[in-house]
């Protein structure tokens, strides 16, 4: 590596860019330019910028350069704002079955093997009976 390819690394990483992306920048194979960082104090996370805050607290998150953007402060932040945006989720995974039993119609959400409509048209056709 040259001393010319070793600036630009070491400007590259300083502005915060990762690995990855210093490597399609500098035609450096990825592996070459993460030892070289390592072996100059280059990698790390003490260059962790604060930016925005959590979408549900509003708390500070810490991004980490050449990372993906972080939305929130923890797993429960996240968990409760999805839950409280469920308008947002793009479910794709709907299937429609007719319930043998019934033959009614009905849709789920993610279960490919589902047969029945309900516990009750489960038990009746597969016992003959109710629930007891």
């Amino acid at each position: 590596m040259t001393p010319k390819q070793e600036c630009r690394i070491r400007s590259l990483r300083n502005s915060g860019l990762g690995y990855k992306k210093i490597s399609q920048i500098t035609g450096i194979n990825e592996s070459t330019v993460k030892s070289f960082c390592r072996r100059n104090n280059l990698s790390g996370t003490s260059d962790v910028k604060v930016e925005n805050g959590c979408e549900y607290c509003g708390k500070e998150v810490h991004q980490h350069p050449g990372k993906k953007k972080k939305r929130f402060c923890s797993d429960s932040c996240r968990r409760l704002w999805w839950n409280s945006h469920q308008h947002l989720v793009k479910r794709k995974a709907y299937y429609e079955y007719e319930c043998p039993h019934c033959k009614k119609k009905f849709k789920v959400y993610a279960q490919v093997n589902r047969k029945y409509c309900s516990h009750e048209c489960y038990i009746a056709d597969r016992f003959g009976g109710k629930n007891e």
